[in-house]
Order: C-alpha cells, then structure tokens, then sequence
C-alpha cells in the first residue's frame, strides 16, 4: 500500500513498541511521518528505544521520518508539536493517538484499591492526550479530508488490567465514535483500532523471562506493524468514511484489505479470546 511522501503522518509515542511499528510500516508506505516521545538517549527509559532512533530507522528503510520530543501530558508541547508540522506542511494526513503511560504495576494482580493510585495515570497520556492531539490536529486535518485512528484494545469491553485501564481504552472508543460525528462534514475518518498481542520489547522482556509458561501466547502474536499497515491501508481506501466512527479488531479489518504480517502470516483476531464472543458480534458503538 503506497500513500506517498504528499501523505503527512504523526504517529504519538513512537520511541518503541506499537508506536514504533506503526511509523515504520507507514514510513514503508511512503509517507512523512513525524514521531513522538520522551526518550532521548538510550538508558532514559527503562526499555530500549528513543525517538531519535525510530526516525532514523525509517530513513534507513527509505522513508522520511522526523522525530520530535513531545510530552503528550504537557498541553503546550502538544500545541507546538502541531504549530510545527503546519508549519513544516500546512496540514496532516494521519493521525495516530498512541501515546500511553503504562505504569510498572499495571499487570500486578489484585483488586484495584490494592494498587497503586497512579494507575490512573494512563488516563491522563492515553485518554485525555488522545483528546487534547485531536483538537489541535482538527484544523489540519480537515484541510484535506484525513485519517484519525486511536490504537485501543478489548479491554474497552471486557476486565484487562483493571477499571482504570478499562475506563481509557472505553473513552478512547467512544472519542472516536463522537468524534467521527463533527467530523462527518468534512470528511475526515476516525476509527479505533483494537490491536492484538503485539511483539513489543515490553512483551519480549516477559515472554524471555518464562518461555514455557507464554509458549502459546508467542503464537499468537502480531509484530508492531501489522497494525501501521492496516492504517496504511485504511488512508488509501476511498471509501473510509464508511467505516468512519467505528471500532474494529485490527486483524479482522487487515484481513479485509488481504494484509499480511511481516512474516507473511494474517494473525489472528483476539476475538474468541474474552469469554462470551456474543459481546464483542457487534464493536460499532452508538
């Protein structure tokens, strides 16, 4: 799927992980992508991964790939991140509001009032940053007609993590549910996309620590671009409007546009994995 260096991407919390897949896969497909992030230098982050590096990165590949330190809970950060891309280009393409706190004890296991409060801290970068990035990325969007999509997950629907995971994910879904509505005149799209298990450096770290114990979770893992080629795919297609305000499985709507991940495989939709499949027969909210 080929977009072209006219497309102009931004990608939010690219320095590793999902972020970083979806900027290279749309760096692949030939468009300007600007990432976002923290990381400076190796050894900022308790992962591996900068900014920098995922910018170059795309270079390499034969992409354009801009990187820009961004703190997406710093509202004037955001506001010069887009004074500067419609600076740079006078608009955006693509959005992707990925940007998210994960804070070390989201996966500890109990009840929620036996963690830590600043759980609720991925309700800060993650849901309202998804929000603030979509008001100051409105103006540019609109110019001609773009691509807005929130990374999310089932865990809108169903219990992953606890309440206040749950309660990001959900807002997220319903952003882009409200959001496609004032958006519908001036066809601008925006969808959810509930990506799988993805093969991060964070999921890596875990898988290595006990092999046998995540052995089949391993296979069932996409790689961090399949998700940046469905979006690829979504910018190309001229009739995205109808798909406009909707959530959808990133594996079940790649399999639609005849995807395949980077090691020639479609994975799998997460779909029978939650229990009682009958909730999730229809994602479209309303």
């Amino acid at each position: 799927m080929f977009l072209g260096s006219e497309c102009i991407a931004l990608v939010t919390g690219a320095s590793r992980g999902a972020g970083k897949g979806i900027a290279m896969a749309l760096g692949d497909a030939g468009a300007t992508v600007y990432v976002t992030g923290r990381t400076q230098a190796e050894g900022d982050a308790a992962l591996p991964g900068t900014v920098f590096a995922t910018a170059e990165e795309i270079n390499q590949r034969g992409g354009r790939g801009i990187a820009v330190i961004c703190d997406h809970g710093n509202d004037d950060e955001v506001a010069a991140l887009f004074a500067q891309i419609e600076g740079d280009h006078g608009r955006l393409d693509i959005l992707v509001n990925n940007a998210l706190c994960v804070p070390d004890a989201l996966t500890m296991a109990g009840p929620f009032w036996e963690k830590p409060l600043n759980l609720q801290d991925i309700l800060n970068v993650g849901l309202r940053s998804s929000y603030v990035a979509a008001y100051y990325a409105a103006p540019l969007l609109i110019k001609r007609g773009g691509l807005l999509v929130n990374t999310s997950s089932p865990g809108g629907r169903s219990y992953m993590h606890g309440p206040a995971y749950g309660a990001g994910k959900a807002g997220v879904d319903k952003m882009a549910h409200d959001m496609a509505v004032d958006f519908e005149p001036h066809q601008v799209a925006v969808v959810s996309l509930w990506m799988g298990l993805l093969k991060t450096e964070r999921t890596q770290a875990v898988f290595a620590a006990d092999p046998d114990l995540y052995r089949e979770m391993m296979a069932m893992v996409e790689s961090p671009e399949f998700t940046g080629r469905v979006i690829a795919a979504l910018a190309a297609d001229k009739l995205r409007m109808t798909r406009s305000g909707k959530v959808y499985f990133a594996a079940e709507l790649g399999a639609e546009y005849g995807l395949a991940d980077t090691d020639g495989r479609l994975p799998p939709s997460p779909r029978l994995m939650f229990g009682d499949e009958t909730q999730f027969t229809d994602i479209v909210i309303q």
